[in-house]
């Protein structure tokens, strides 16, 4: 890539309602992941390792969890003013309103672009799990000479429904743009396969400073991207697709070549999680020539303690995090976030069906305050302590309709409350201790989210 001035805008204002209750309290992008990070991380650690550090971050709904995070995990020094990354939150700068769409975005904050006059504009999403070198697209970018770029995933044709696809002569260039079209366009020369757009582009600032001005007076315009802005751009600019298999990264195995997890669901969030459980999983977080980088916080490393039969604790075919005790439990399949404390008895595993581990006090997972609870007692008891019961029930499969309203129940502080007081030998419960933010916020730390 020759020396350009870039200047990355990530939207992360996504509510995530079909990620619910995950996002009861926060955005999509602040949703913990793998134990210690957060969905947002990827992006943000895509564009530093790609060495792009003039970035903006526009939020909108549930912010200030993510703002908290942001703070806590990207700050930059202020040596250097290109260097920043700071936190957009929607200001209402063109009108009495939010934003109306992934364009409209862009364009109230317009002034950015034209107090920064950078050569160009990376517009990325921070909802999806994934590495990439943008480097790379804007050395693509410039060789073909374009004025737009679009990150694009090759995928199976009846995978397609969901996503924005392109029409693509020899070259790449796109010659139409298909919004979640029923019937996709083949890629020339791969029969059954289309181009599936990822939401990420790169853009000549000039070009989209004059599309987004012309969008914004159509009143009958969604102000999207893929709806409305690609498809007018393509008519009078060069715009190319890049293969996104085309891009490498550093350390990566070639087999996990063109990993992207949209995890907007239940279903796909669960599977992204338990797919770092494995061997060789496809979302390699011990690479360290491409590191993925999040926020650190002043605690213990884990503990494994006891080792006599029936009182052991350990953890197998897991994901520890950082702060987690197991106090004589047993862990096996599963992903614990930080500080997650597993006591005598206490039991997390895969059966025929799956299993949810629960914990509190995170705002997010509707817990009202930090409670306490022995590994064989469902009954809510004091306030006043730092730890909180997570529940371990085998429930059905995520597909299942009676999911949510399984969660829910978990959740209910009222289901709490109302439980009966219950001792047994065999305990069903492990208790898990979750740090609550300073100041009312959304909590700091990751769930004690796991599900095996």
């Amino acid at each position: 890539m020759h020396h350009v001035k870039v200047l990355g805008l990530i939207l992360a204002g996504g509510k995530g309602t079909r990620l619910h209750p995950l996002t009861k309290e926060r955005s999509k992008p602040a949703v913990p992941f793998g134990g210690k990070y957060r969905i947002v991380d990827f992006v943000l650690s895509n564009f530093i390792n790609s060495g792009i550090y003039s970035l903006y971050v526009l939020t909108q709904f549930k912010s200030q969890s993510l703002l908290q995070h942001l703070r806590d995990a990207w700050q930059f020094s202020n040596l250097l003013n290109s260097q920043f990354i700071i936190p957009v939150p929607a200001q209402m700068r063109k009108g009495e309103h939010w934003y109306k769409g992934t364009s409209d975005a862009i364009y109230q904050n317009i002034h950015l672009l034209e107090l920064s006059r950078p050569e160009m504009v990376a517009v990325f999403g921070a909802d999806h799990v994934y590495r990439m070198d943008i480097s790379q697209m804007i050395a693509y970018y410039q060789e073909k000479d374009a004025r737009g770029c679009v990150a694009a995933l090759p995928i199976p044709i009846d995978q397609a429904g969901e996503f924005g696809t392109m029409v693509v002569d020899e070259d790449f260039r796109i010659l139409e743009f298909k919004e979640k079209d029923a019937h996709p366009p083949e890629i020339p020369g791969r029969p059954g396969w289309t181009l599936a757009s990822m939401g990420n582009y790169i853009f000549d600032t000039e070009v989209l400073i004059r599309e987004l001005r012309r969008d914004a007076s159509n009143a009958d315009s969604h102000h999207d991207f893929g709806k409305n802005i690609l498809p007018e751009m393509i008519q009078e600019y060069p715009i190319y697709a890049y293969d996104f298999f085309s891009n490498v990264i550093p350390g990566e195995l070639p087999e996990n070549r063109g990993y992207w997890r949209d995890v907007g669901t239940i279903e796909a969030y669960y599977e992204a999680n338990m797919d770092l459980r494995s061997v060789k999983p496809a979302l390699n977080l011990y690479n360290y020539q491409w590191p993925l980088r999040t926020a650190e916080y002043p605690q213990g490393p884990s503990k494994f303690t006891f080792d006599e039969d029936g009182r052991r604790g350990h953890a197998i075919n897991s994901v520890v995090a950082e702060g987690c005790i197991l106090a004589g439990g047993s862990v096996r399949g599963s992903v614990l976030g930080r500080r997650v404390y597993v006591d005598n008895g206490a039991v997390l595993r895969i059966r025929s069906s799956w299993t949810v581990a629960i914990s509190g006090p995170e705002r997010m997972c509707g817990a009202r305050s930090s409670t306490k609870m022995r590994a064989s007692e469902p009954a809510s008891a004091s306030a006043s302590t730092r730890s909180t019961t997570a529940s371990t029930t085998t429930c059905p499969t995520p597909a299942s309709s009676s999911w949510k309203a399984i969660v829910r129940r978990f959740l209910s502080p009222r289901w709490q409350s109302r439980a009966p007081h219950r001792r047994n030998p065999q305990p069903r419960f492990a208790v898990a201790e979750s740090e609550l933010a300073p100041e009312g916020g959304g909590a700091r730390n990751s769930p004690a989210w796991n599900a095996g």
